[in-house]
């Protein structure tokens, strides 16, 4: 087998094709990044024969291009995350830091990690991870500004208290614009456009809100209806997911989003640690549906007063409660049912949906 790991840039794109069996490198092509160079990419890839495997560095802002052309040529890919890279890089022989070196180091990530996703086409989670990622960037550009104008508004009056978040809402917005109106000065001037620019932001965040909403609710009604999983962090999961057909079990999607328990077992000692890879953002979402399901799901809440009346810390529960999610999230994200327990206690996965 051999294997092909690509390091994509902006300007160029860097292939190397590595062998599966000895890890010996069999060739080296750089192309511009544009079609002419990703056609010679396909083209290079396709007369080294054989059973082929590519691999490309997971960082779809300047990869999406060519992961599609690859796919759309009939070649399989698989999305090997930066840090695994990054792990392969360091623990090579050959030191240093080139884009050859970090190719060949993606490619020997996916040799070490054959369970890694297979990429795809993207589908209508495409929209979903655009609006969103959209949609925090005016957040965080909302928050920044936030932040002058309270500057502003203790060196116009200290004695002006505003709540906190009350910068998001219109109401506030609006008693300030009124407020800075009756001042005189630069200062001023300055916090009233800040609050109008401020009152934009948010009106463009909550529509932005509400229609990621709608297509979350179209297309995956049964992540919505998981006590925990408001619209966003559905639209969150969806997007970060793309595709549940990449995972063949529950387990390849926990360790996909990093909620696995790697074991570091030494002789009779075993034990496992926290896994601190993985999909930070899916995991995100995952820990906000647990810390809801804690407070508002009786039988969430009644899972973790068992781990922890077995030992276990609080936080140690959670991150079994998040494994047990992941279960849950998959059987929704494939649209069956929960299965029934024959007698007794219904599965756990089913008791916290």
């Amino acid at each position: 087998m051999i294997v092909v790991g690509i390091d994509p840039h902006k300007k160029s794109h860097t292939a190397v094709a590595v062998s599966g069996v000895t890890g010996e490198l069999i060739g080296q092509l750089t192309v511009r990044a544009i079609d002419s160079g990703h056609r010679r990419l396909v083209r290079w890839i396709g007369g080294l024969g054989g059973d082929l495997r590519v691999a490309l560095e997971d960082v779809r802002h300047v990869s999406g291009r060519l992961e599609r052309a690859l796919i759309e040529h009939g070649i399989a890919v698989v999305r090997v995350p930066p840090r695994l890279m990054g792990q392969a890089r360091r623990t090579s022989r050959e030191r240093g830091k080139s884009d050859p070196i970090d190719a060949a180091a993606v490619a020997r990530a996916a040799l070490a990690h054959p369970e890694l996703p297979a990429a795809r086409l993207a589908g209508p989670e495409l929209e979903l991870h655009l609006l969103l990622s959209h949609r925090e960037d005016l957040v965080a550009e909302r928050t920044r500004l936030q932040g002058r104008l309270r500057w502003h508004l203790h060196a116009l009056d200290p004695e002006l208290e505003v709540p906190a978040r009350a910068l998001d809402r219109a109401l506030w917005l609006s008693r300030l614009a009124e407020r800075l109106s009756a001042m005189e000065g630069m200062r001023a001037r300055i916090a009233a456009e800040l609050v109008q620019t401020c009152a934009r932001a948010s009106e463009r965040i909550n529509l932005l809100e509400r229609e990621i909403a709608r297509l979350a609710e179209a297309q995956a009604p049964e992540l919505v209806a998981i006590p925990g999983c408001g619209p966003l962090t559905a639209a969150k999961i969806l997007a970060e997911v793309a595709g549940i057909e990449r995972f063949g079990d529950p387990a390849k999607l926990a360790r996909y989003a990093g909620v696995a328990p790697v074991p570091v077992s030494s002789g009779m000692r075993q034990r496992h640690r926290l896994d601190r890879t993985g999909n930070r953002q899916l995991n995100c979402a995952l820990h906000r549906i647990a810390i809801t399901q804690a407070r508002i799901h009786p039988p969430a809440a009644g899972y973790l007063a068992r781990r922890v009346g077995e030992g276990k810390s609080e936080r140690e529960a959670r991150r079994c409660l998040k494994r047990h999610l992941v279960n849950v999230l998959f059987r929704a994200l494939r649209g069956r049912a929960p299965a029934t327990s024959t007698g007794g206690r219904p599965p756990l996965a089913a008791a916290l949906t």
